[in-house]
């Protein structure tokens, strides 16, 4: 299956009320745990990579086996780069094959934000590679690898979107798919979120383009297919994929007297565990069939 852009994936679902599963990446185990999971359930897929995980050689590795492996895929593959802030890693991502790239300069006000996305836009259209932003501010659990994201601390905080100032970003930026705020945040929820869904009704109204909810772990079910119905094309799914994956790493080793067991056994079980989440969610986002 030839890898596509990001818009192509996301004006489907959106004109068919469903939505599609993005998940972070972090290496070759969780990519080819993502892909066969989504082949089975016959699910078109993005696969994300974030800037944290490549700094350096790290990018051109992952780049590699992700662009291979999506074109080897039998369902549609989007890779995208996931909450770039900076215009050097978006440049380096289009070299390498990513079809999609998110700038994410929401944290900007708004004048800074529009001039930043749409010289991102400007730039990835050139090269047929599609461009999400983010408006509104979804605000930090626990992301990342830094010390403060191991200590649980909190991030920003949220600032939900605005109708009268989407619709400005959208028609300045020419941007293929948009981030908004309403209620989510990234990582580990604290408390259990309340989504703001009117205001996701509004938005969604109001916009030419697919909408993407960030923070799509943990949050609970039935408030996440309300706002698939209303309107949400792309889930962006990481925090869940990891608390599967290392939970059951983590009762399989507790449990070996002896530690020197080779890596393929001992990523069995929880990258079993993972794709069992990776089809949980597709099952939610209502992909499965779709490719």
């Amino acid at each position: 299956m030839t890898l596509v852009k990001i818009n192509e994936i996301l004006e489907k679902a959106r004109k068919e009320k469903y939505a599609v599963p993005a998940f972070d990446v972090s290496d070759y185990r969780m990519a080819r745990c993502v892909i066969d999971a989504c082949e089975e359930m016959n699910s078109p897929v993005i696969l994300m990579g974030l800037p944290g995980d490549l700094k350096e050689d790290e990018f051109d590795y992952l780049s590699m086996v992700l662009v291979k492996m999506s074109k080897k895929a039998t369902i549609p593959v989007c890779i995208h780069l996931d909450h770039a802030t900076e215009i050097d890693i978006i440049k380096k991502a289009i070299d390498e094959g990513y079809t999609s790239v998110m700038i994410d300069a929401s944290s900007l006000p708004l004048k800074e934000n529009i001039k930043l996305t749409k010289e991102v836009v400007d730039y990835a259209h050139k090269f047929n590679v599609s461009v999400e932003a983010e408006l509104g501010h979804v605000g930090d659990g626990i992301v990342g690898n830094s010390e403060a994201s191991a200590k649980g601390e909190s991030g920003h905080d949220n600032v939900l979107t605005d109708k009268d100032e989407m619709k400005e970003f959208i028609n300045a930026t020419n941007v293929d798919c948009l981030a908004v705020s309403f209620g989510t945040s990234h990582g580990v929820y604290k408390h259990e979120p309340k989504l703001e869904l009117e205001l996701l009704k509004e938005l969604n109204e109001a916009s030419n383009v697919p909408l993407v909810v960030h923070g799509g772990s943990g949050t609970p079910d039935d408030q996440m297919k309300e706002a698939i119905k209303l309107g949400i094309t792309k889930v962006n799914i990481f925090s869940d994929l990891l608390e599967a994956f290392f939970s059951e790493m983590k009762d399989f080793l507790n449990e070996q007297n002896n530690l020197s067991l080779w890596p393929s056994v001992v990523y069995e079980k929880p990258l079993l565990k993972m794709k069992e989440v990776v089809k949980e969610k597709i099952e939610l986002c209502g992909s499965k069939g779709k490719a």
